[in-house]
């Protein structure tokens, strides 16, 4: 077993074959990165893939046949590194149109994991590479006005991170049920029930385009489908209500268009309606911790 001042990273790579020269950009930052190389893993979800040769970097590459949605294609990126990716310590997880501007960001990782040996999830910032700024909704926590503070959160940013292999092997992956939207979430409650921490760390920065959420299709439903489904198989039976139902004057309150309407309460009967997986209710103890934290789960 290596120590862990050798700690290996991977990293893992979700595309759908249409950015080709945004990926081998952001595939060259990663083979910049100081320290020990790391190996990529990059899957084709549903699309083939460009020659991906990058000069000091090891791809290795898989494609699936059809999209089976940005959770499961991670799955598939994680057993890549043998089950629940034990090959090596910690996986990095980068959007395909994302960039690596640091040079440091692994040995910060490295370093971080290190010190701190209950830490299993780093979010990065995400910053647009225009502007340098960083959309609240990036910064997975309730006070996010300021996102230079790192700090300890309840959440994470799916393709911005980094996590120990130990909270897979302890946890297990991604909900390949949700597709899209909140599958983080679902991940984050898991592992701080089995006792991991998760950190958003300013310092550690992936470079993204600015874009709003709803470019995706499928946005509205999946978000509110997701939602009750993530209430249904983490929290406590007098919380789901509560925290669906704050979701629900949420919405509301936001005012979306009619169609965004509709197709976000065609989603939230779904969520109730259809199966969700495995139910394992989070512990009390968990509950208050989140609390603490500075985010209830019932928002």
């Amino acid at each position: 077993m290596r120590s862990e001042n050798t700690m290996k990273l991977g990293a893992v790579v979700l595309t759908m074959g249409n950015r080709p020269e945004e990926l081998r950009a952001l595939l060259e930052s990663v083979a910049k990165q100081d320290g020990d190389p790391i190996e990529v893993v990059v899957v084709g979800n549903g699309s083939p893939l460009p020659p991906l040769a990058v000069p000091g970097l090891t791809v290795r590459t898989v494609e699936l046949p059809e999209n089976v949605g940005i959770p499961a294609g991670r799955n598939v990126g994680i057993e890549a590194f043998g089950p629940a990716g034990r090959d090596v310590d910690v996986l990095l997880f980068l959007d395909d149109d994302g960039l690596l501007p640091g040079q440091d960001t692994a040995e910060l990782c490295r370093a971080a994991f290190t010190a701190d040996p209950k830490l299993g999830i780093i979010s990065f910032r995400i910053a647009d590479p225009d502007t340098g700024e960083t959309q609240r909704r990036h910064v997975p926590r309730l006070r996010a006005s300021d996102p230079m503070r790192s700090s300890r959160v309840t959440t994470f940013l799916g393709g911005a991170n980094a996590a120990r292999t130990r909270v897979f092997a302890d946890v297990g992956g991604l909900p390949d049920e949700f597709f899209y939207a909140h599958e983080e979430t679902d991940l984050a409650w898991r592992a701080l029930d089995a006792g991991w921490m998760i950190d958003y760390r300013s310092d550690m920065v992936l470079h993204h385009p600015t874009t709003a959420p709803s470019r995706h299709a499928v946005y509205h439903r999946m978000v509110a489908r997701n939602r009750v489904w993530l209430a249904r198989r983490n929290l406590p039976a007098p919380l789901v209500p509560v925290y669906v139902g704050v979701w629900l004057l949420l919405t509301l309150a936001r005012r979306p268009s009619l169609p965004a309407l509709r197709a976000w309460f065609g989603g939230f009967r779904e969520g109730w309606t259809t199966p969700c997986g495995p139910r394992r209710p989070m512990k009390w103890r968990t509950v208050w911790r989140l609390t603490r934290l500075g985010r209830p789960p019932v928002i």
